[in-house]
């Protein structure tokens, strides 16, 4: 069985997306309907920007799903999943792909999650590490020993792999306590903020009004969400889920556990670059994988 996945921040790079525009007509299309949709030409930062153009939050969140989207619509026919999955972002790419939100709406949507988590971000000094080689149950630990300052795992990449979040201060303090206790490395990540931690909360209520005023129809196929990681095919279930997963963290190990144990032996990414087949190769070296960018 074959699964789709797509990919979050942090996989923007530039030139992205370019040979697309220039090489088929229905990818012109779309690209130019979303730099008419955002007001600003996301397309001439994607293909002829710079690095710093592209790490805005407001620009990397509509650029990685337009690539994700737009791909996913060149290869027509030949998108066939059984199931699919995004990292954060990248769910809201899986959705539109699979057909549970029109390209418009799910295009508003990133918009206004990447404007939201923009201003939640500069309202209070927050940051994200990497921790590499401890178990998540001792990451855990380690976080909810920390009083006084948010810090939480945020996302379960792959075993041995989990991202904290949090304040800097309780950030600082984590990192400390987790090399002590034996992590392999601790880095901190070049992020503007404590995604998918209760620092979002301003965000989530923000989006959350936008997410149900707009209509969302089963996918066709089931969706593998961050919050839980199980397929889901209800819209309500899926609206749901989608509010929840920015203060929520990305369970992106046990999605592709759940996805292997029901079936999946093929995991395509549609998007820029290939860290979530890196990711699912970490999980479970004996599943093939393949990149489309």
């Amino acid at each position: 069985m074959k699964a789709y996945v797509f990919p979050g921040q942090g996989a923007q790079y530039v030139g992205m997306g370019r040979d697309l525009y220039e090489s088929d007509p229905l990818a012109e299309e779309l690209f130019e309907k979303a730099n008419e949709a955002l007001g600003f030409r996301i397309t001439d930062l994607m293909f002829e920007g710079s690095d710093e153009d592209l790490k805005q939050t407001k620009v990397t969140q509509p650029a990685v799903f337009l690539h994700s989207v737009v791909l996913a619509r060149v290869v027509g026919g030949g998108f066939r999943p059984d199931m699919v999955a995004g990292h954060s972002l990248g769910e809201f790419s899986a959705l539109v792909a699979a057909g549970a939100l029109s390209f418009e709406d799910g295009l508003r949507l990133v918009s206004q999650r990447a404007g939201a988590m923009q201003k939640a971000c500069e309202a209070v000094p927050s940051t994200m590490a990497a921790v590499l080689g401890l178990p998540d149950a001792k990451v855990e630990e380690i976080c909810a020993a920390i009083t006084g300052e948010v810090v939480v795992p945020a996302n379960y990449n792959s075993p041995g792999q989990v991202v904290i979040s949090g304040a800097i201060a309780g950030i600082d303090k984590a990192c400390e306590l987790l090399s002590a206790a034996g992590a392999k490395r601790v880095v901190r990540l070049k992020v503007g903020g404590a995604f998918h931690s209760p620092l979002m909360e301003p965000a989530r209520e923000e989006l959350a009004g936008a997410i149900e005023s707009v209509v969302f129809s089963p996918p066709v196929c089931p969706i593998y969400q961050n919050v839980d990681a199980r397929p889901q095919t209800d819209p309500g279930t899926i609206k749901s889920n989608l509010i929840a997963q920015l203060t929520s963290p990305v369970r992106w190990t046990q999605t592709v556990e759940n996805m292997i144990v029901n079936g999946a032996t093929h995991f395509v990414e549609l998007g820029p670059g290939s860290v979530l087949q890196g990711l699912v190769r970490k999980v479970n070296n004996g599943v093939s994988t393949e990149g489309l960018q």
